[in-house]
């Protein structure tokens, strides 16, 4: 386990480690199987214990890597998703769906960009549909650095506290540091769960009586 976390520490403090966090986090935007969050958390919370890799890089690193791959997601969804959208018959469920989608995403594409960034799936499913439904790219680009500087500091301020809470042992700093990222990740989705029940019970309760 010692050897381990000498490797970790010397990994960390390697100058190409923030080209790293940079590129996972990137990734991490379109195909959320890459452990971009968990990468930000660990070097944050070594440099809470060693002083490196210095705290601020690898914020900066994070949300630049998020918000470029966030742009490839959204490249990508407005590419051939678009086209895909465009030959969905006029009156089926699929047309209907994404016109739906392109109508949240008009009226409240800013909330729901910034909060899905918090959700490994989520953020990837937003980022395309927006690109599929072509949302403005100016305005996706203003949300998306609002959504990534935030993530950024989230992650990186939850595994620097997590590193100083144990700053004599940064594998419990680690564990610490994603287990609350994990635990937000759930409180997130119960909300989103409620909302979408309440919102169907309204709706079911707007439709007129059988008669």
């Amino acid at each position: 386990m010692d050897s381990a976390l000498d490797l970790l520490r010397q990994l960390v403090a390697s100058p190409w480690v923030y080209l790293l966090i940079f590129g996972l986090t990137a990734v991490d935007a379109f195909f959320p199987a890459v452990p971009g969050e968990a990468a930000v958390i660990t070097a944050a919370v070594i440099s809470a214990a060693n002083g490196r890799p210095n705290i601020i890089a690898v914020i900066a690193a994070a949300a630049i890597g998020a918000l470029a791959g966030d742009h490839i997601s959204y490249a990508i969804g407005r590419g051939g998703g678009a086209r895909r959208l465009a030959r969905l018959p006029e009156r089926s469920r699929r047309r209907a769906g994404s016109e739906w989608a392109r109508r949240a995403v008009d009226r409240r594409g800013g909330v729901i960009l910034t909060t899905a960034r918090y959700i490994p799936g989520g953020r990837t499913a937003v980022t395309l549909t927006m690109g599929a439904v072509r949302y403005p790219r100016g305005s996706f680009l203003l949300f998306d650095a609002i959504a990534t500087s935030t993530w950024g500091i989230y992650c990186g301020l939850l595994g620097y506290f997590g590193g100083l809470a144990f700053e004599r042992d940064p594998i419990k700093g680690v564990i610490a540091g994603l287990g609350l990222s994990i635990a937000v990740t759930a409180l997130l989705e119960v909300i989103r769960a409620l909302r979408r029940r309440r919102a169907r019970h309204r709706a079911a309760d707007r439709q007129p009586p059988a008669r």
